[in-house]
């Protein structure tokens, strides 16, 4: 660890307030399309439709965090697994990824609280209960594959666009269009989590830890095997940067091939 490192605090606070907002928008949007009481539930009888909305608002938040200039600076990782595979790709340091993770899920948990804060019980019970991912009823093993499988689908896509010079700018939107589609598709299996912070700010509060393990080993193997398989496949040296949406408008901390010595001093 460099005095460099100490300076890059912006980006840690950036990573809890991006996965903050979003458990902000998860909480909101969950709360109003399926809380008993809300006008979504008379107007929009159909689940299925009320997911495809509920994927469409949360694939829009992920765009919009991944294209803001908040998302820009740190890279928007915001989830460990994402962060702990470009630190296995040797793209981000050991200091800076144990910063990313901690701010990751405090500031996850803070916009779960502020949800329940402002919201209450049709927040806090059941259906929508913390919006906390647990096993559908297909059980565990279904719900360690789903997640293991999404996972590993988001960050081969990941890869693939933002190290394609003509692709990279729409990383973010497939990534979105990915989430949405999980929402829709996936979430009666596992929850749609691929993220642990994300797990971990519901449970937390809620005290509902049912198959937590999965949300910690299947989203980080997911993605680390989809690294492999793009390192195999392209070449370890095709990976350029761990920013999903790389711009030189904003300082980089990353080992980033984009830059011609790194943006610190410590990266170079």
């Amino acid at each position: 660890m460099s005095r460099a490192h100490f300076h890059h605090w912006p980006e840690y606070l950036i990573e809890a307030g991006g996965l903050g907002l979003f458990m902000v928008s998860a909480g909101l949007f969950g709360t109003l399309l399926f809380a008993p009481g809300s006008p979504a539930l008379v107007a929009l009888p159909s689940e299925l439709l009320r997911r495809a909305l509920m994927g469409l608002a949360m694939g829009g938040t992920a765009v919009g965090l991944i294209y803001s200039p908040w998302g820009q600076r740190s890279g928007a990782h915001f989830n460990p697994a994402v962060t702990l595979t470009f630190l296995r790709l040797g793209k981000v340091s050991a200091w800076d990824a144990g910063w990313y993770i901690l701010a990751q899920a405090a500031g996850g948990t803070l916009g779960v609280l502020v949800v329940a804060a402002l919201v209450g019980p049709a927040f806090t019970t059941l259906p929508v209960d913390w919006v906390v991912t647990e096993p559908g009823r297909w059980g565990v093993g279904a719900a360690f594959l789903a997640e293991l499988g999404i996972s590993a689908l988001l960050m081969g896509t990941v890869l693939t666009l933002s190290n394609h010079p003509r692709m990279a700018r729409f990383t973010g939107l497939a990534a979105g269009c990915l989430v949405a589609l999980y929402i829709l598709l996936e979430a009666p299996v596992s929850g749609m989590s691929m993220n642990p912070a994300r797990t971990f700010a519901s449970a937390l509060p809620s005290g509902q830890w049912r198959g937590f393990w999965i949300y910690l080993a299947a989203p980080l193997a997911g993605m680390s095997g989809a690294s492999w398989l793009y390192c195999a496949l392209a070449g370890r040296h095709r990976v350029r940067c761990a920013k999903l949406h790389h711009t030189h408008t904003h300082r980089c901390i990353f080992r980033c091939g984009h830059c011609l010595h790194g943006s610190d001093p410590q990266l170079g």
